[in-house]
């Protein structure tokens, strides 16, 4: 089993500008390396562009995520799949949990699902006992949720934190250059649990100290209008840059001196893995995986939670001495490469299909009856 090809179906939900996404094209594009087939199918590929789809394996069909029509477009998907199904599905997030358990009973196959956050108080995990064979959990904070709200066990759940990739330091821009304006940046998907409020309250603080200084949002989401409404209120829309329109984070993030994760809670954090790996200094607040992966001071620096005084104050601490911000992004980078680099969670993930495949075939063994 370990040297045969495995053919992966990465069942996902609509593409957005967050790390979601990012952790299903990190899987489709390594996945090769490890004799892993990878196909990739959403019900919303608008945001990746069109040079990109042959590259992703990737395929849309749009009703997946539609009650009645749906069902159909599940039906049509399974007929597509029968002639050469996948090995096992990887169910990308709870948003593609229901009709990636519809497809799974269909084709009789396996499917494992990635949790990235926790549930919200009326939600249901609904898990098809028989076919989902493990729940990943991108964080330790995760599972722990998972084991408080779900009747999950322990040993069903597997914590792979996400990973990626670590770039070439010498395409890192410096940090805190003198004599440019520095720029204190955030990005992902503008939600209220993200807490770019608090972001924008530090932000008017800062510059209310006189310092010369630019900030950067880069991300997209329903709360777009209220966070640019907000920074006109505080009287620093001229000192806000949004970036709503991005497919990939790195460059908008390679353009920030300071990253700030102002969440409210937080499964791990993808986008701040990323400042980390390329050296940017970390302000987050201490909470979720967050808590976890900032060792105050050294990886990074911690703010509690809905605080933008305290914010504020941690931005002036990196700002005003530029050698102690560049020695917390180079510590932060090299937990990234000791313990979040992309090649870990793929052998992990890799490992785990292969287990959870040829458990489902053993189960799926006729029984010879004895004479």
């Amino acid at each position: 089993m370990a040297d045969d090809e495995l053919k992966a179906l990465l069942l996902s939900g609509r593409f957005e500008v967050r790390g979601t996404c990012l952790y299903t094209i990190g899987l489709a594009e390594h996945l090769h390396k490890h004799s892993v087939s990878p196909l990739i199918i959403s019900p919303d590929i608008s945001l990746v562009q069109s040079n990109e789809h042959h590259r992703y394996l990737i395929e849309e069909y749009r009703y997946l995520g539609f009650p009645i029509w749906g069902r159909v477009s599940v039906q049509l998907l399974a007929k597509e799949l029968r002639e050469s199904p996948p090995d096992i599905i990887h169910i990308q997030s709870r948003k593609a949990l229901s009709y990636g358990t519809r497809l799974s009973k269909i084709l009789n196959c396996p499917y494992i699902l990635t949790v990235h956050d926790y549930l919200q108080s009326r939600e249901r995990l609904k898990i098809e006992p028989h076919l989902c064979k493990k729940v990943i959990a991108v964080s330790d904070s995760v599972k722990r949720g998972l084991l408080e709200t779900t009747p999950l066990s322990s040993e069903m759940i597997t914590v792979i934190p996400n990973g990626v990739e670590l770039p070439d330091q010498k395409t890192s821009r410096s940090v805190l250059t003198p004599n440019q304006i520095p720029v204190i940046g955030t990005a992902g998907p503008l939600e209220k649990s993200k807490g770019f409020p608090y972001f924008l309250g530090a932000a008017q603080q800062v510059l209310s100290k006189n310092r010369d200084v630019e900030f950067l949002i880069s991300g997209a989401g329903p709360e777009e209008r209220n966070l640019r409404r907000l920074s006109s209120q505080l009287g620093i829309s001229d000192r806000i840059t949004f970036l709503p329109n991005l497919d990939d984070f790195t460059k908008s993030i390679q353009a920030m001196d300071l990253f700030c994760l102002p969440s409210l809670e937080q499964g791990q954090g993808t986008m701040m893995l990323i400042a980390m790996s390329l050296g940017k200094p970390v302000i987050a607040t201490n909470v979720g995986g967050p808590s976890k992966i900032i060792n105050d001071n050294e990886t990074g620096l911690s703010v509690p939670p809905a605080d933008s005084h305290q914010l504020a104050e941690r931005m002036l601490e990196l700002l005003n001495d530029p050698v102690r911000a560049r020695a917390i992004g180079e510590a932060g980078r090299k937990l990234i490469q000791e313990q979040f680099e992309q090649q870990v969670m793929l052998e992990k993930t890799v490992e785990l299909y292969r287990n959870c495949v040829t458990q489902h075939c053993r189960q799926s063994e006729p029984v010879e009856s004895k004479l």
